[in-house]
């Protein structure tokens, strides 16, 4: 069947990836992500690396195998769902005040007043400013005394409303984890993931991003039998 055909005016594309390297702010035990040369121009005449990372490190995308044992993984996500409509809830004042800030269904209502209802099929993005700590991995991740990560993220009601009335196709953030860090049974996460929606993480410049109108495009890695993959995520900006 033929589907209706989609225009995607914009003026400008952005970046939404963190560049990989070693050192980069990986979840508690987490595998370390490494590179190891295996070819140089000096001696074969080209330049050749390996690499190895987890699939949730980096900026990434979950896909509901991660938390639902029957959910698509990356190789199993239908292309057109990697072009997707986004709007962005900036809490980068609550945030600031409160590490544990998770945005409510208040919340949303209120970037609803303003901007008109999220429309449908969009994917919700959390403006945290949390990237501004990408290159201090402690302070990024956050891990306290407690044993407890202290990050921002979406309280679970507010992801159900998003999944079930907004009828979203996912949720992303710009903090390791859509699921506010203290929340060590990832609630959000498996609300999302067993509504079959995408889940991004470790976002960049979000703050470069209008509240509605952007669309996002996304690139991912089909390993088959994955949890998630490095993600590639360019923004199309009005």
């Amino acid at each position: 069947m033929d589907r209706p055909e989609r225009i995607i005016a914009y003026r400008r594309v952005v970046d939404l990836t963190h560049p990989i390297k070693p050192g980069i702010p990986t979840w508690p035990g987490d595998p370390p992500v490494q590179f190891e040369t295996t070819a140089t121009i000096q001696d074969h005449g080209y330049c050749l690396r390996r690499f190895s990372m987890g699939e949730h490190s980096g900026t990434h995308i979950s896909t509901p195998s991660a938390f639902w044992d029957i959910g698509p993984g990356p190789d199993g996500i239908a292309p057109e769902a990697l072009v997707v409509p986004a709007v962005v809830m900036d809490s980068r004042g609550r945030a600031a005040q409160d590490p544990d800030y998770a945005l409510t269904v208040d919340d949303l209502a209120e970037w609803e007043r303003r901007y008109g209802e999220i429309p449908a099929g969009s994917i919700t993005l959390l403006l945290t400013g949390w990237s501004r700590y990408w290159d201090e991995p402690e302070q990024f991740i956050n891990l306290a005394s407690d044993g407890l990560m202290h990050t921002p993220g979406f309280a679970n009601e507010a992801a159900q409303l998003l999944m079930d009335t907004r009828e979203a196709s996912g949720i992303g953030t710009d903090t390791h984890g859509v699921d506010p860090g203290a929340e060590v049974g990832l609630e959000v996460s498996r609300t999302v993931s067993h509504r079959g929606g995408m889940i991004l993480e470790c976002l960049n410049n979000l703050e470069r991003l209008p509240a509605t109108g952007a669309t996002l495009v996304i690139g991912r890695l089909p390993l088959v039998g994955g949890s998630g993959s490095p993600a590639s995520v360019l923004a199309l900006t009005p």
